[in-house]
């Protein structure tokens, strides 16, 4: 039951990823709302996914495109984790945003739910390129080995030897083997002062940074397989 519990959640999000309609999976929840913030009502038996962008939204706003990667195709990203049955807390940031600043908002946000009665475990923290280092400075300020934590694309040799980078929590990190810009998490988990879960995918889109620009299958099965576990 298990196995085909799990398959049948990769088969959707690569459905979803698509953008197909794949009519005979089964639906596994009801769609999640998509907020700016903590809602003044919280669901304590829901789960929930704080989704912080890249640097592009800043400097852009929407729609923001590289020329490189294409389109950064934001309200998909958020739709499809979404659709998980998440509600998705997402927030776009101003230019220019200290991304230490706004880790601690992202810390106060997860403390706002947890004190709304929202177990840690069904609060989930996904970040991609800066959006990831953001997600960093929550898992250092939170120091919670309960709260899922993905990074997307966002480590590199800028996080060895920081204080400021002491991650906890149950933490994923996801890396496409031709960028550039976000490589491994292995510096990073090697100088955690605490143990803790820690789990690395590389995938090989051959799409470089924008291989998360988008919501492909590759990285979005593993992270709503790690959201999801409790």
């Amino acid at each position: 039951m298990l196995l085909r519990f799990l398959q049948s959640r990769r088969l959707r999000a690569a459905a979803v990823a698509a953008g197909l309609l794949l009519s005979a999976a089964p639906a596994l929840a009801q769609r999640g709302a998509i907020l700016g913030d903590v809602p003044a009502q919280v669901r304590p038996g829901a789960r929930y996914v704080i989704y912080l962008h890249a640097r592009i939204v800043e400097e852009q706003g929407l729609p923001a495109a590289d020329e490189r990667f294409g389109t950064y195709a934001y309200q998909q990203i958020l739709d499809t984790l979404a659709a998980s049955g998440a509600d998705v807390i997402a927030e776009q940031r101003p230019p220019g945003t200290d991304f230490r600043a706004f880790g601690a908002h992202v810390a106060d946000q997860v403390r706002r739910l947890m004190a709304a009665g929202v177990p840690a475990e069904r609060i989930a923290v996904v970040g991609f390129s800066k959006g990831g280092a953001i997600a960093m400075v929550a898992s250092a300020l939170l120091q919670d080995p309960r709260i899922p934590f993905v990074f997307l694309a966002s480590c590199g040799d800028w996080v060895r030897g920081r204080d400021d980078m002491d991650v906890r929590g149950r933490i994923l990190s996801i890396y496409e083997a031709s960028d550039e810009l976000g490589t491994s998490c292995d510096p990073l988990f090697q100088q955690a002062r605490a143990p803790g879960e820690h789990r690395e995918i590389r995938i090989e889109t051959g799409a470089g940074h924008g291989a998360f620009y988008r919501p492909r299958a590759e990285w979005l099965a593993p992270v709503l397989d790690w959201i999801a576990r409790e």
